[in-house]
């Protein structure tokens, strides 16, 4: 049995209990931007936070051990 590529389409979000806050879509947003831009490297993507925004939720800079904190925050 084939099955049709569209019937597996995941909704956006689906698997989320809420709809992504502001700040998760600004952050979400600079992090799309600076791959698209060719960062791949954690310092370079922090670094690149830290200077086109967002900070951090308590309003510090970004750090590697903070941006990994926050990314498995907003996983879990």
């Amino acid at each position: 049995m084939t099955h049709h590529p569209a019937a597996l389409y995941n909704e956006t979000h689906q698997s989320r209990s809420n709809p992504p806050s502001s700040y998760e879509n600004l952050l979400g947003d600079s992090i799309e931007r600076a791959f698209a831009s060719g960062i791949h490297d954690l310092s370079e993507l922090v670094n690149y936070l830290n200077t086109s925004g967002p900070a951090t939720p308590s309003g510090e800079i970004w750090t590697t051990d903070s941006y990994q904190k926050e990314i498995a925050r907003l996983a879990a």
